[in-house]
């Protein structure tokens, strides 16, 4: 007679209970996705260089009160998920978002830099990101040397996507004016 395995989805709530109850800690390198928790893979150096550059290369947005950046924080999609995008732009709020993790109608795009996950970030979390309607998303593929730009979200994925090599530029979709030099972010 087979046995039929049981799995437990957690909700975001389970999660931040399991924090408070010290089961998981804050720098723990884990994200919850579709009720998983999922261990996120070591930061690399050209990793964190190319978060790092983004971060830059997006601040005067931040500085003329345009966006919140948030660097590597949590993002609330729905009850099973709260994926922690490299980097991520937001709407302005007064808080800073202390009430609460910004929800998908508040992100405005959300970058992910690949250096080890490159399948996973396009096969679960960008699918993820398209389904709650993120505008747009962009994957950074440090060892590709490309940003793959994902966007028109539906619930079957991204409708648009293109790929921006060295040499090219690229602006998020809810700044049009603003200009980024992929080889700026790429290093």
């Amino acid at each position: 007679m087979a046995v039929q395995l049981v799995t437990h989805r957690f909700t975001a709530k389970d999660f931040h209970r399991m924090v408070e109850a010290g089961i998981l800690h804050e720098d723990d390198r884990v994200e919850l996705l579709h009720g998983e928790i999922v261990d996120m893979p070591p930061i690399g150096p050209g990793h964190a260089a190319s978060v790092r550059r983004l971060l830059n290369g997006f601040l005067p947005l931040q500085l003329e009160g345009k966006v919140i950046i948030s660097v590597q924080g949590p993002i609330h999609l729905g009850e099973h998920s709260e994926p922690q995008p490299d980097l991520a732009l937001l709407k302005p709020r007064p808080d800073f978002y202390a009430q609460g993790h910004p929800t998908p109608q508040e992100v405005l795009l959300a970058v992910e830099v690949m250096e080890s996950s490159a399948g996973y970030d396009r096969e679960v979390k960008v699918p993820l990101y398209a389904r709650f309607g993120i505008p747009e998303t962009w994957l950074v593929d440090v060892e590709q040397g490309l940003i793959e730009v994902y966007r028109e979200p539906s619930p079957e994925g991204y409708r648009q996507v293109h790929t921006r090599r060295r040499g090219e530029r690229l602006s998020p979709v809810v700044f049009p004016q603003f200009i980024l030099v992929v080889d700026a972010v790429l290093g």
